[in-house]
């Protein structure tokens, strides 16, 4: 694995106790400090920004607010790091995706996640399932079993995501391939809408981040049948995974990551990302991440940055494989 001589800097820098800071440090009297996320309030990653911030202050910032620059999937948020002031006050919160799969299935961004962006910590990880509903059969408990029912009906060999052109949209195509068929993608805008059709029967199968099915496996209205970890999600035990069925290179996980603007000094990202490790390791965060099917996982600024680029080259071979083309 090869890391830019930028990022074997700043580990040195990181390997320096930053126990005090001059004069432009922050969390000094009135400080505000803005999480920005890439998607409306009530969702996820709003639920993650806003409990982050609470833990942040007063000890990183005196206040920490959250502002909501949904559009485009996330990319305004991203966008607007270009221009934001490089003092460790604004920090973006966002899912790999938008910085690791964007890259290779937009024409034109309107940011680069390397030079437009500087890792400060990971946050949270979690995995994805494949769950089914009532439009199929209820015997139908297992990966290959729903190959094979899609084998014998292929007008209904569908699955639905929360978004065309994601993570989840090409994890069926590749799941379907590895089986010898071609599922046909769904794509929604969100996962409500799409879990409601899958609950209701109009849509077979899903792809989507197992804490959005947990809710709905419990009430016996979905039946999550793989999820995508290299071992066991710890939410779904009962539930192998797609390793497990003999779709060994159907190991996935995303994760959310905080970074800051580009040339921000290595003191505030060091000092934020001491402060995130202190806020993922509270009882109350542990088990609030849980709920949404998720585990707390800070890591260094150099670990995220190889990360993501592990990420992104990945994502780049797995997306050309399918030979997805967007129109944007």
């Amino acid at each position: 694995m090869t890391i830019s001589r930028r990022r074997i800097l700043q580990s040195t820098f990181c390997a320096t106790p930053l126990l005090q800071f001059g004069p432009c440090a922050l969390a000094q009297p009135g400080e505000i400090a803005r999480i920005i996320t890439g998607f409306p309030p009530g969702g996820t990653t709003d639920a993650i920004s806003r409990r982050l911030a609470e833990k942040l202050q007063p000890g990183y910032a005196r206040n920490v607010i959250v502002e909501n620059r949904s559009g485009a999937g996330g990319q305004l948020a991203v966008q607007s790091m270009k221009s934001a002031p490089v003092d460790g006050a604004t920090i973006l919160f966002t899912p790999m995706s938008i910085l690791g799969v964007y890259p290779h299935t937009y024409k034109r961004l309107p940011y680069d996640p390397v030079a437009d962006l500087i890792p400060v910590s990971n946050v949270a990880t979690y995995d994805y399932g494949l769950a089914v509903g009532p439009a199929v059969p209820a015997n139908v408990t297992t990966v290959p079993q729903f190959m094979d029912w899609c084998k014998a009906n292929p007008t209904k060999a569908n699955f639905g995501s929360g978004a065309t052109g994601s993570t989840l949209h090409f994890l069926g195509i590749i799941l379907g391939r590895a089986a010898g068929i071609e599922l046909t993608h769904v794509g929604y805008r969100g996962s409500a809408s799409m879990l409601s059709d899958l609950a209701g029967g109009s849509l077979p199968a899903c792809c989507s981040p197992v804490g959005d099915l947990l809710a709905y496996q419990a009430a016996g209205r979905l039946r999550v049948i793989g999820t995508s970890g290299s071992k066991r999600s710890r939410f779904l035990p009962k539930v192998a995974t797609f390793a497990e069925y003999g779709y060994t290179d159907m190991v996935f996980n995303e994760w959310y990551g905080l970074f800051l603007a580009a040339r921000t000094p290595q003191e505030y990202v060091q000092r934020l990302n001491t402060a995130v490790a202190g806020a993922l390791a509270a009882p109350d965060v542990i088990n609030a991440l849980a709920l949404l099917g998720m585990d707390a996982t800070p890591s260094s600024s150099i670990e995220l940055d190889a990360m993501l680029k592990i990420d992104t080259e990945r994502w780049g071979k797995l997306v050309k494989s399918t030979g997805f083309t967007s129109e944007t």
